[in-house]
């Protein structure tokens, strides 16, 4: 999973490197592990403790996503008006806070983001988590998301591409709750490109997810 590429460069620095991590932004590195053998047999919705999306309200009830205050998102994604784009863009959102939640709860197989991604989307997920779990770090600052595009299939499968703003965003360590800020560069503005499928219980599901960071698109 290579949402935050940047961020899983920082991670593989020694853990006597941990006070240093990188912000985002700072490099490039990306994850191709297809091994899901620890998530195969996850119970992916059986803790979904909340609300509806607003996008449907009569849908299949998500898991509820409280994070700490020391994080903030904002999603310039408007409204198509198409119910089915609104609603890839509305679980697009959810999944990826899930992330951030499991980051958050240092556990790699943490049940809300499990909810959102499957497959191999899952498997580079959870190591994507297992490394802020060994390094004892997580994140802090503020995220924004823009310049959505959305396509939709009738065979229940859509493509969802979107830029993310890294500059304002970085990794704490966990045992100094001192977070590296560093210098905002090209390689903060990052361009994800997700795969879904709407699975049997009405949720659109990540299935692939692939990133650039410092892409041209989404350069301000």
């Amino acid at each position: 999973m290579n949402r935050r590429p940047t961020l899983l460069t920082a991670l593989t620095l020694t853990a006597a490197a941990v006070l240093t991590l990188a912000a985002c932004g700072s490099d490039d590195s990306s994850k191709n592990n297809k091994d899901s053998d620890k998530i195969a047999g996850a119970d992916t919705g059986s803790e979904a403790s909340a609300s509806p999306t607003a996008s449907d309200p009569a849908s299949t009830e998500r898991p509820k996503i409280e994070l700490p205050s020391d994080l903030s998102y904002t999603f310039d994604w408007p409204k198509t008006g198409d119910k089915d784009k609104d609603a890839v863009m509305a679980d697009g959102e959810q999944s990826i806070k899930a992330v951030d939640l499991a980051i958050v709860h240092q556990n790699a197989l943490d049940k809300p983001y499990l909810f959102y991604y499957e497959g191999e989307a899952a498997a580079d997920t959870q190591k994507f988590v297992q490394n802020y779990v060994d390094h004892k770090a997580a994140i802090t600052g503020a995220y924004r998301f823009y310049a959505p595009q959305v396509s939709v299939d009738k065979d229940g499968t859509a493509s969802f591409s979107y830029c993310e703003d890294q500059g304002k965003a970085y990794v704490k360590n966990l045992k100094t709750k001192q977070a590296k800020k560093t210098e905002v560069t090209a390689k903060s503005y990052v361009i994800y490109h997700t795969s879904l499928k709407k699975n049997d219980k009405g949720v659109w599901v990540i299935q692939k997810m692939v990133s650039q960071s410092g892409s041209p698109k989404c350069q301000p």
